[in-house]
């Protein structure tokens, strides 16, 4: 496996030259007010990708956090998601206009479609307007399967910059050919919920390899998503766990390591799996 040299401020180089940021915050079920002093914390933390989306309810507080930062704007990435009764061209654009309105922003760096529902298409023909016209600087999809991947690469001129789905080592093994096709396609890997909800914390391979490299199993969890070079956005509202997270970059988990990682398949998934979709 190469070796990758990480830092918090470590980026991968999107299919359009954009640069994100490897490592982020996730802020799904951190509502409304809830959301600020979490996402102040992560970026006095170091913490530069911000992922969010309509259905959070919490774009406004975010908007408000980043605002009260005073960390210019050009140094942050910040996500949003187009959620599914907004899907359909005109109210994408609506909903796309409301998100930027909430985060108090001009531009998104990076917009997806939450989820590939009835409506996709449309939905994918207005971000390609809003990408043509330069109000978000990249595009892409989430929770897309392979037979979903293919119909907008067959059907339109931009390829996703991301797909950002479920991804740990416990739905590894299910979601290899879904990894690969992004790859062979320059489409980059998000992984959200890497930490498995906390479901997986004790497993005791992770507590074994945690207890070799004196880290939790929540940053083994991190630190091995990152080596298979998968954007992170373990998401968290802790001020424990929020510098902890980010606390990954100062150990290396072995080839050894990683392969026992890689096995830990146990045909376990928080949601649902969508390659059974239209």
């Amino acid at each position: 496996m190469k070796k990758i040299e990480l830092t918090i401020n470590s980026t991968i180089e999107l299919n359009i030259g954009l640069e994100i940021h490897r490592f982020g915050l996730g802020t799904w079920k951190l509502k409304q007010s809830f959301v600020i002093d979490p996402v102040k914390l992560a970026l006095s933390e170091g913490y530069r990708l911000i992922d969010t989306a309509t259905f959070y309810k919490n774009e406004k507080y975010i908007g408000k956090a980043i605002n009260e930062s005073e960390i210019p704007r050009e140094e942050l990435f910040i996500t949003s998601k187009v959620w599914d009764s907004d899907q359909g061209y005109k109210s994408t654009l609506k909903a796309f206009e409301k998100s930027l309105e909430n985060l108090d922003i001009e531009y998104l760096d990076l917009y997806l479609i939450h989820w590939p529902r009835k409506k996709r298409n449309e939905t994918w023909e207005a971000l390609e307007k809003l990408y043509s016209e330069g109000k978000v600087k990249a595009i892409g999809v989430a929770n897309f399967s392979i037979h979903h991947l293919k119909e907008l690469l067959e059907n339109y001129e931009v390829v996703p910059a991301v797909n950002q789905f479920e991804l740990h080592p416990f739905n590894y093994s299910d979601e290899k050919d879904l990894i690969e096709f992004c790859r062979k396609n320059n489409i980059a890997v998000e992984a959200y919920s890497p930490l498995t909800h906390g479901r997986k914390l004790n497993h005791p391979k992770l507590k074994e390899i945690a207890e070799k490299c004196n880290k939790s199993t929540a940053q083994v969890l991190i630190r091995w998503s990152l080596q298979h070079d998968f954007i992170c956005i373990p998401k968290s509202g802790s001020e424990v766990h929020i510098p902890e997270n980010a606390n990954v970059f100062d150990f290396e988990l072995s080839d050894d390591d990683m392969k026992a990682i890689n096995t830990l398949k146990e045909d376990f998934r928080l949601l649902n799996n969508t390659s059974k979709w239209n």
